[in-house]
């Protein structure tokens, strides 16, 4: 049996699979093993085996960590030069699991020494781990290597799809990218597929050339956070296992002097809690499934921080979303919440659709989702370029806005920081505006 395991805010999923003797193989484990370790136990199973298809850019690998604390034996391509103790797989080789066998398949594309893995009962396949080659509706992005490597590992990409597509129609297709990736191109809902439902539907596999190829894939290629720029590294060298999550709580004095010496304050309380009131110059990223996307892209992580969240908020959630991205922990958190703070408080009024009129819109969405319908005369910056385009927001009333609000309060705390006042944010998105307002999208 294979259970997926997603993560809904990096948009991926790992797996685990029950080998019928009471251990278990783990395929593209995060460090976050909090799921999967649950799900292990809830089934009896130990994780024997615990197997990489690929460096991850968008997430530190679990895999040492599974090694240190319940001796997996782990898997991964040799050309992936992993400085750790691990089984190094070329193309063609197999593993024996006790019963079922796990072969290797070279599939460079989206990282160059990329691996798939056939599980294999006897000859029969029963599913591929495709990683971030074949993935549901199109193929994962392969501009992370840098722009003199992209055209060689999109032309690498098109030629392992080629070969997945010759196995057997029924073979299940488990890839780990999937729905909100940045790692990945579409924007589907399901995860998983089939060989022969991806020959059929997905449009790179009917690509009419390979040149055709390379052009389809880089044209659906949007942004991404920088860390996914350095954090191959981090999984090649090995991160660091983790035994507990800690966090210190700050009294108000001791909290100031923490962002007085340059820490970063990210409030991860909702949206409607920070638009009532938080301390000034706090960053608002909401306490969500991305919010490991959001602190990755909009925080270097050299730079040390503080938390305020609200008391029935888990503080581990947002400290075990930045372990996994590669982040420390914050170096404390406010004693209290917000009602242990002794100084002034900044409020960021709310706004119906229908309130804003003729006010100036700033949409902070990405771009596909600018491009699909906004507001006619709204201004663009995608919330992840805003960091480094502040400065380029003329003075007045803005109204930010994004899908739902979360990333419009994001931006509109980045704009107070950088010294723009009379902000407001638009509860709701595009959508709102256009049913509140009887007008038409551009």
């Amino acid at each position: 049996m294979v259970v997926p395991l997603v993560d809904e805010g990096l948009g991926n999923s790992s797996y685990l699979v029950d080998l019928g003797d009471g251990r278990a193989l783990a395929v593209d484990p995060c460090l976050d093993l909090r799921a999967l370790r649950a799900e292990a136990e809830g089934r009896g199973l130990t994780v024997a085996f615990a197997a990489d298809t690929h460096l991850h850019a968008d997430f530190l690998s679990g895999a040492v960590q599974l090694a240190a604390v319940d001796r997996a034996r782990l898997l991964a391509s040799a050309d992936g030069r992993r400085e750790f103790d691990h089984q190094g797989l070329a193309d063609g080789d197999e593993v024996d699991l006790g019963g079922l066998t796990l072969r290797a398949l070279a599939t460079p594309g989206h990282t160059g020494e990329h691996l798939a893995f056939e599980l294999l009962d006897g000859s029969r396949p029963l599913g591929v781990f495709t990683g971030g080659s074949l993935i549901v509706g199109g193929a994962a992005r392969t501009d992370l290597a840098g722009a003199e490597q992209t055209e060689r590992l999109t032309r690498l990409q098109y030629r392992s799809l080629q070969r997945l597509s010759t196995l057997p129609d029924a073979t299940t297709v488990l890839p780990t990218h999937g729905a909100g990736s940045f790692c990945s191109a579409p924007r589907g809902a399901e995860r998983v597929s089939t060989i022969g439902r991806e020959k059929a539907d997905n449009p790179l596999l009917r690509a009419p050339s390979e040149d055709a190829f390379v052009e389809q894939l880089l044209a659906g290629l949007g942004s991404f956070p920088p860390y996914f720029l350095h954090l191959p590294e981090v999984n090649r060298r090995g991160p660091a296992a983790v035994s507990e999550v800690d966090v210190r709580a700050l009294p108000s004095s001791e909290f100031a002097r923490a962002m007085a010496e340059g820490a970063v304050l990210i409030d991860v309380r909702p949206v409607r809690a920070f638009a009532a009131g938080h301390v000034p110059g706090a960053v608002s990223i909401p306490l969500r499934a991305q919010f490991a996307s959001w602190l990755g892209w909009l925080l270097d992580p050299a730079t040390p921080y503080v938390v305020v969240r609200d008391s029935d908020q888990d503080l581990a959630e947002p400290a075990w979303q930045a372990l996994k991205i590669g982040f420390t922990l914050p170096i404390g958190e406010l004693a209290g919440g917000m009602a242990g703070w002794d100084g002034q408080s900044v409020v960021t009024p709310l706004l119906r659709a229908d309130q804003i009129g003729g006010a100036r819109v700033l949409d902070v969405r990405q771009d596909n989702e600018f491009e699909s319908g906004h507001v006619p005369g709204a201004e663009h910056i995608e919330l992840g370029d805003l960091p480094h385009r502040t400065a380029g927001v003329g003075a007045g009333p803005v109204v930010v806005m994004c899908g739902h609000g979360e990333r419009a309060m994001t931006a509109a705390s980045l704009l107070q920081r950088a010294g723009h006042h009379e902000l407001a944010v638009l509860e709701g998105g595009a959508a709102d505006w256009s049913a509140a307002t009887g007008r038409q999208l551009e």
